[in-house]
């Protein structure tokens, strides 16, 4: 409360101290709640968070200090580009069968888009 009659006070003034306290705290409740997701990630994901996120119930009370400590904003950056890296990571680690045209031979994929070569 001190915090907010000092700012109304000074409304032109940049706190910079206060906004890198509160980066670290976000950052900090960031990856703590992304490290119980890896820790708990062979159990069944129950809960949703943004973006689609799914987490177990065990993670609940670090999601929660996660959306306390930071801004809505940011919850949702940080979902998106977890969720991205994950996608990446499950695309890379999956089997050769996955992987798109580099899988086919060099002839079979001409002719798959050129025609069959006569």
């Amino acid at each position: 409360m001190a915090l907010e009659n000092y700012a109304s006070t000074n409304p032109d003034k940049v706190h910079t101290d206060v906004l890198s306290e509160a980066r670290q705290a976000c950052h900090k409740a960031r990856d703590a709640f992304y490290k119980c997701l890896e820790k708990e990630s062979n159990k069944k994901p129950t809960e949703i968070a943004s973006v689609g996120l799914l987490y177990p119930v065990e993670c609940k009370k670090s999601r929660a200090q996660f959306v306390s400590q930071c801004r809505p904003t940011w919850v949702k950056h940080f979902d998106r580009q977890y969720c991205s890296k994950k996608r990446v990571q499950r695309l890379l680690d999956d089997n050769e069968s996955r992987r798109g045209c580099e899988a086919l031979p060099r002839g079979r994929w001409k002719q798959m888009f050129n025609g069959p070569t006569s």
